[in-house]
């Protein structure tokens, strides 16, 4: 008669539950195939427009998302410790990348800014690995370093000031949106690193006045934050991004004009498959589908946190402050896209991520999630049986 097995062993093999995190996979599985409905739809007058074929952006888009499912499945076959011994390797490289598309002459200019790095066929936007890196090395850093950050105050300046560098290479591009991610990214991780309230709060309002100082010195930034204000003084110039967005809004009502039946992007709203996506979505598919893609990215930030608290219950230290900053990253991002579209925030060029058309966005944040799927293996394979936790 076959012996039955004990009920501790049944535990221990029930703590090692599938290698990924599937809710995590689906959501950001369902935010991808909106986001190639939405850029098939939006771009095809701008395809017309520029002599392409109906759907050449929706298979660039396409491309890019291989690209990036590539990209993190190599990834995911990692140790975390690679990334963690690296961590400074990849600072190093992607400060001395956005360093070099400085250089005149190499950097490809457009629309008055330097932010590309042009291979044949292949577009580098320098800002987008430097996010990879941003967090993987703060991670790091704050795990070698946790002591330091929590009681000296030297510990909480040095990566303050690494940060500063990026952000000051990234303004020369000029690339403000980026280095306001980046910056607050890397603020949030700390504060999540267990800074002291006191210095933390000291420290953000200094950067906030820096970069708000750095807008003010730019006129056409300035120009920007008086349009948020107020659109329709000027809907025809200044206001006239805004103005279109909050009509594409407006035609939406709770159930929207149908999939394809957008007017605002026949040229009316510019930028229509890349930073005003979310207008677009919200005329053809309305009010429910705008709360739907509010919803998704809610879960996608939630199940991230969830997955680097796991993590971090479990001693990860590292793995759990990946987490955290690709939730940062991602959610500060789709609220700024989201808050521009919906005339909440001034104007600024960044995409949604996983939906807006934008080859080196969608590589990254592929390669991000990946990052958290690699978490979520480890956190689980490494877990001790519960018959041990107290």
């Amino acid at each position: 008669m076959r012996q039955a097995v004990p009920h501790a062993d049944m535990d221990r093999s029930a703590t090692y539950e599938q290698d990924y995190d599937l809710w995590l996979a689906g959501v950001s599985a369902i935010l991808l195939a909106l986001g190639l409905i939405m850029v098939a739809s939006s771009s095809i007058p701008i395809a017309a427009k520029n002599g392409y074929i109906d759907l050449y952006y929706f298979w660039r888009q396409v491309a890019a998302l291989l690209l990036g499912v590539g990209i993190g499945f190599i990834i995911l076959q990692i140790p975390l410790t690679v990334f963690d011994r690296m961590s400074s390797v990849l600072l190093i490289m992607g400060i001395a990348f956005l360093a070099f598309i400085l250089v005149p002459g190499i950097g490809r200019e457009v629309n008055g800014s330097i932010r590309w790095l042009q291979l044949g066929p292949i577009t580098i936007q320098a800002s987008e690995p430097m996010k990879f890196a941003v967090i993987v090395y703060i991670s790091s850093y704050l795990v070698r370093h946790q002591t330091h950050v929590q009681t000296d105050f030297i510990g909480f300046l040095k990566p303050i000031g690494v940060m500063t560098l990026v952000s000051a290479l990234l303004l020369l591009e000029p690339d403000f949106g980026a280095a306001v991610v980046i910056l607050a990214t890397t603020l949030g991780m700390l504060f999540l690193g267990r800074v002291p309230l006191v210095r933390f709060s000291a420290w953000s309002l200094v950067a906030l006045s820096i970069l708000a100082s750095l807008a003010m010195l730019a006129p056409y930034r300035v120009q920007r934050l008086m349009t948020f204000l107020d659109p329709w003084s000027d809907p025809y110039d200044s206001g006239f991004q805004l103005t279109q967005a909050l009509i594409a809004f407006g035609r939406g009502e709770w159930f929207g004009v149908g999939l394809g039946n957008s007017i605002q992007k026949l040229f009316y709203l510019p930028e229509v498959h890349t930073d005003f996506l979310f207008a677009v979505l919200a005329e053809e598919l309305g009010m429910l589908g705008t709360l739907l893609v509010i919803a998704l990215f809610m879960f996608l930030v939630w199940r991230i946190i969830y997955i680097g608290s796991e993590a971090q219950r479990r001693g990860q230290d590292f793995s759990a402050y990946l987490a955290y900053g690709v939730a940062l990253i991602i959610g500060i991002e789709a609220f700024i896209n989201i808050g521009v579209n919906m005339g909440m925030l001034p104007t600024k060029g960044l995409t949604l991520p996983l939906m807006s058309y934008g080859s080196n966005s969608m590589v990254i944040v592929c390669a991000m999630l990946a990052l958290v799927l690699r978490v979520a293996k480890e956190s689980r394979v490494t877990s001790v049986p519960r018959t041990a936790v107290k």
